[in-house]
């Protein structure tokens, strides 16, 4: 048997997240409603010997991307040679384009049986992609929201970017205020509640996490032809970048959304301290909204290429 560690990429529009749905009541069965469980209907095509079961090193919600996720698999062939890995990511390839699936093998490789692709990854790397409507107008903030669906948004980026209808959004408050987020901090405020399973999870160790770094640049926009200028003439395009070892359940969106908040107005800086200082689901400001879905992308994940 051999192990098999698959770099991915995918659009997660139409999934209901990474990670399949296991229900130990019910009878096993494949979930094609995400992607993991459409990567291990279409690694049956090799018929290997063993029981199909992947090993994710990152878990994305429904509607998140990703640019670069990687994946983990044992097989065995009948005769105990190793699949050729061009062959293998070829054949996956045209297995999910046959499909019409939004994944892509971007390269697979052969590594040590020991090799475990969450545990060994040194870091994750997100992007939240946003554009800022240059001119939404003076309106009030319930009309201000229907402008979203009033505005011209290039239909290359649906469920690809974030538009943000804001009369006042401060980008350099947002920069200023991102470098709070940086260094060690207990996170729990961060973390949606709804993954609170266990005692364990309530432990000031377990949400404690280092961010190495968060950048905000100027993004652009992808749209073609005529819509390109367009894009760029309405927004403002950003792009937001996250690094950090490890994750909370939807921590990720919960920063973005409180440095969006931020830069609309909503909140202030001593908010961002309160929630930071004083972790707990009682200190988030509910002024801050989750970032929506359709503007992050985990944008790579990390290894030392002595691991693999």
């Amino acid at each position: 048997m051999h192990r098999y560690l698959l770099n991915i990429s995918y659009i997660g529009t139409t999934f209901r997240g990474i990670q399949k749905t296991v229900n130990k009541s019910e009878e096993a069965r494949l979930d094609t409603n995400t992607i993991q469980g459409c990567l291990e209907l279409a690694l049956r095509v090799f018929r290997p010997t063993n029981d199909i079961q992947t090993v994710l090193s990152s878990r994305t919600d429904a509607g998140v991307h990703a640019l670069h996720s990687t994946v983990h698999v044992d097989l065995e062939r009948h005769d105990g040679q190793p699949y050729d890995t061009t062959t293998l990511t070829g054949v996956l390839n045209r297995t999910l384009d046959k499909q019409r699936l939004p994944i892509r093998i971007l390269s697979s490789q052969v590594v040590s049986d020991t090799f475990h692709c969450r545990y060994h990854a040194t870091g994750r790397t997100y992007l939240y992609r946003f554009a800022v409507s240059r001119n939404p107008g003076t309106l009030e903030s319930g009309k201000l929201r229907n402008k979203g669906y009033e505005s011209f948004v290039p239909v290359e980026e649906l469920d690809r970017c974030y538009f943000l209808q804001s009369t006042n959004f401060d980008i350099e408050r947002v920069r200023n205020a991102a470098r709070m987020f940086i260094g060690i901090h207990d996170f729990r405020t961060f973390m949606s509640v709804s993954r609170q399973k266990s005692p364990s999870r309530d432990h000031p160790m377990f949400t404690l996490r280092k961010i190495d770094d968060i950048a905000i640049r100027p993004g652009k926009a992808l749209a073609v032809a005529n819509n390109a200028a367009l894009a760029a003439d309405t927004y403002d395009y950003w792009d937001i970048e996250i690094r950090a070892k490890s994750f909370l359940y939807k921590q990720v969106r919960r920063i973005v959304g409180t440095l969006l908040a931020l830069g609309c107005g909503r909140i202030d800086e001593k908010s961002i301290y309160q929630m930071l200082t004083i972790p707990s689901k009682n200190s988030w400001d509910h002024r801050v909204l989750l970032a929506p879905a359709c503007g992050l992308y985990l944008c790579r994940v990390h290894y030392r290429e002595d691991q693999k």
